[in-house]
């Protein structure tokens, strides 16, 4: 596995406290991108007043930065495009119950 996927599945680790799904399938994370130990993230939250918009990239960092290849983690929080329901993945969608038909 290489080590963009190795990050890739740390973030799968990662939460939003109010939404039983972890951050990647929620489709927050817009790119994940890795050169030389360097991690940069692009992503959103589901709101700009999440309340969780410190915890979630720290909880991310911690456990992107424990990977052995990994020095750094880098963040850029960004509002466009504007997440919405319909970016969480068929998977997460089933288990949280939400109709297709309904976005």
């Amino acid at each position: 596995m290489g080590i963009r996927q190795q990050v890739i599945e740390q973030i799968r680790q990662c939460f939003d406290p109010e939404i039983p799904v972890n951050v990647y399938d929620l489709g927050l994370i817009y790119e994940v991108k890795v050169r030389k130990g360097v991690v940069n993230i692009e992503m959103t939250f589901t709101s700009e007043s999440c309340p969780s918009a410190r915890e979630i990239p720290n909880d991310i960092r911690s456990k992107v930065c424990s990977l052995d290849d990994v020095s750094e983690c880098n963040f850029d929080i960004v509002w466009e495009p504007e997440w919405h329901p319909r970016m969480i993945s068929e998977d997460a969608r089933a288990e949280l119950g939400i109709d297709e038909d309904a976005l």
